[in-house]
């Protein structure tokens, strides 16, 4: 990897790290023993991965055009498990971008919060929140789409030691009904 990438990377896990303390992702007096019952649910990510991407060239509009792309993952924990960061490469066709996973286990609520930071638009993205039940974990927000309220769901099953499926869906009816509009499966690299 460039200098240049890893700086990047430095630089987008920095921002997000710098604003999750800022939001309170990284609460003053975290209870770890709150939390160390659901350090597992994210072990499995832990390390690299190849991600296959597929999603919808237009999200809401009806479109049944899905565009396919590759990408990378690298997971580690954090706070003993209870938070979890992960570095991911897009590999669109027009050109890679980078995007940032901050997860935090909140011990009050028992769910797990995701926020997304994109490095083509420099912000961090509202919260999905959720957990993991019988193998399958479904985390979902409110969000903004082209000025639209929805409701944002992201779920990950199919979770094994090697393999992951990871989909976004979005919601215009509060959860009536659903768009998938992205899928990502995940193989692990070999060490």
């Amino acid at each position: 990897m460039h200098t240049s990438q890893l700086e990047t990377r430095r630089n987008a896990l920095i921002h997000a790290l710098g604003l999750a303390a800022a939001g309170g992702l990284l609460v003053q007096g975290f209870r770890a023993d709150a939390a160390a019952a659901r350090a597992s649910d994210w072990a499995w990510l832990t390390g690299s991965w190849k991600v296959r991407h597929r999603r919808l060239t237009s999200r809401l509009t009806g479109s049944t055009e899905w565009q396919e792309f590759g990408g990378t993952c690298v997971n580690w924990p954090l706070m003993g498990g209870a938070a979890n960061v992960d570095d991911n490469v897009i590999e669109l066709p027009a050109g890679d971008y980078h995007g940032v996973s901050v997860r935090c286990f909140d011990p009050g609520t028992r769910k797990w919060g995701i926020w997304w930071i994109d490095s083509r638009y420099a912000r961090i993205e509202p919260p999905v929140w959720g957990e993991f039940r019988d193998g399958v974990g479904t985390f979902m927000g409110a969000d903004m789409h082209n000025g639209i309220p929805v409701t944002a769901m992201f779920r990950w099953s199919a979770i094994t030691a090697t393999s992951a499926h990871w989909e976004q869906a979005l919601s215009t009816d509060g959860g009536k009904s659903w768009e998938t509009n992205w899928h990502m499966d995940f193989t692990r690299v070999s060490a």
